[in-house]
C-alpha cells in the first residue's frame, strides 16, 4: 500500500520527475506522457461513473484500479534499476487482466445488434463520457506503442489499452439504450 504524507516534494521544480525505479527523466519524456495519458483516461472514467450504476459502475471501478496498475507498470522501466532486483519487482499488467476485459466485451456486446454505420460520440451523458474515455484510452495506446518502439514495454500493457477502448465503446452503446439511442454517422449529410 502506498502512503503519502507530503503532497509536494519540490523534486519536479526543475522539469524532471522520478520514475518507479528512482531514475529521473524530463517531464516531457514519452514514458511520462504515456502514463500521464493513462491517468487522464482514468479521470475520464471517473466522470463516466457519475452517470452509470450497478454492474457497469463496478466494472469501471475495477478498470480504474487496473489503470493505476498500468501507470505503475509504465512508470517502471522494464530494463531499469528494479529489473535486476526480483525481490522488489515492478507491478505489471498481466494476461488475466486483459482476458477479463475480453470476457466483459463479449458479455456486454452480446446484447447489442450489429452496427451498420459508424457512431458519433454522444447520445446520453453516460455514453458521451464513455466515448471521451475511449478516445483518451486510444491516445494512451498510441503513446504506449510509440514508447514500445523505443524501449522495452510490457506487451500486456498495449493489449490492455486496446481492449479497454473496445470495452468503453461497447459500454457506450449499452448506455445508449443498448444501441437504440446511438447517434449514427451519415456520410456527407452536411454538404
Amino acid at each position: 500500500m502506498v502512503r503519502l504524507t507530503r503532497i509536494y516534494t519540490r523534486g519536479g521544480d526543475k522539469g524532471t520527475t522520478s520514475l518507479g525505479d528512482g531514475s529521473r527523466v524530463p517531464k516531457q519524456a514519452l514514458r511520462v506522457e504515456a502514463y500521464g495519458t493513462v491517468d487522464e483516461a482514468n479521470a475520464a472514467i471517473g466522470l463516466a461513473r457519475l452517470h452509470v450504476a450497478g454492474e457497469t459502475d463496478a466494472m469501471l471501478g475495477r478498470i480504474q484500479n487496473d489503470l493505476f496498475d498500468l501507470g505503475a507498470d509504465l512508470c517502471t522501466p522494464e530494463d531499469g534499476r528494479r529489473a535486476a532486483d526480483k525481490s522488489r519487482g515492478a507491478l505489471r499488467i498481466v494476461a488475466a487482466q486483459v482476458e477479463r476485459l475480453e470476457a466483459e466485451i463479449d458479455r456486454e456486446n452480446a446484447a447489442l445488434r450489429p452496427l451498420d454505420s459508424f457512431i458519433l460520440p454522444g447520445g446520453n451523458a453516460a455514453a458521451a463520457h464513455l466515448h471521451l474515455a475511449r478516445t483518451i484510452a486510444r491516445r494512451a495506446e498510441r503513446l504506449v506503442c510509440a514508447l514500445a518502439a523505443a524501449e522495452n514495454v510490457n506487451p500486456e500493457a498495449v493489449k490492455y489499452l486496446n481492449r479497454l477502448s473496445d470495452l468503453l465503446f461497447v459500454l457506450s452503446r449499452r448506455a445508449n439504450a443498448d444501441g437504440a439511442g446511438d447517434v449514427l454517422w451519415q456520410p456527407g449529410a452536411t454538404r
